[in-house]
């Protein structure tokens, strides 16, 4: 009986010793992982996809979805006073990494800012990106040469400049001549 007893003890041990061991060898690996986590030794987040669009107004920058992407005239030296409510019906262009190019984007032209609320917002030219809640389709730009929350809005041609800029360059005509403010006057 004593010899039975000893089987049945070691069947039981047997599973339990795996148990442990199994449990161990994870508690490493997630030390391992944890050690090697600090800052500039963790792999590259996935940045977002920056590409084009072709609309009616051109070949214009657009997100991975074709959804057009919008310069505010109001940012100043790169930072985003786009917050709030203006955020909700401009939603900012966010990251996890280094934003990606596509399509005809200029890479060196591509960056990030840091917003006020904490989030990555991907730039072009210097431009923190947006687009326009009233965009549903791809290549809709709904938003161009409007004026919400204190400032212009503009899709950007792969220049890095608004395209009524780059319309009036391709023109021969000044900035100013591209946006007249309506009314058709030019005055």
């Amino acid at each position: 009986m004593r010899s039975n007893a000893r089987a049945e003890a070691a069947q039981i041990e047997r599973p339990a010793r795996w148990a442990i061991i199994l449990g161990l060898a994870g508690l490493a690996t997630l030390i391992l992982v944890l050690a090697d986590a600090r800052p500039g030794s963790a792999l590259p987040l996935k940045g977002t996809r920056i590409t084009t669009t072709r609309t009616k107004l051109g070949t214009i920058l657009a997100d991975a979805r074709g959804r057009t992407l919008y310069l505010f005239e109001k940012d100043k030296r790169g930072l985003s006073l786009c917050i709030g409510s203006c955020a909700s019906y401009w939603p900012p262009v966010l990251t996890k990494g280094a934003p990606l190019a596509s399509g005809g984007v200029k890479t060196p032209l591509l960056g990030t800012v840091k917003r006020s609320d904490g989030g990555l917002q991907v730039t072009y030219a210097g431009h923190p990106l947006y687009t326009f809640k009233l965009d549903t389709s791809r290549g809709q730009a709904k938003g161009e040469g409007t004026n919400f929350f204190g400032g212009e809005w503009y899709a950007l041609a792969t220049s890095g400049s608004r395209l009524d800029q780059q319309a009036a360059a391709v023109a021969g005509l000044p900035s100013s001549a591209a946006n007249t403010g309506g009314g058709g006057y030019g005055y």
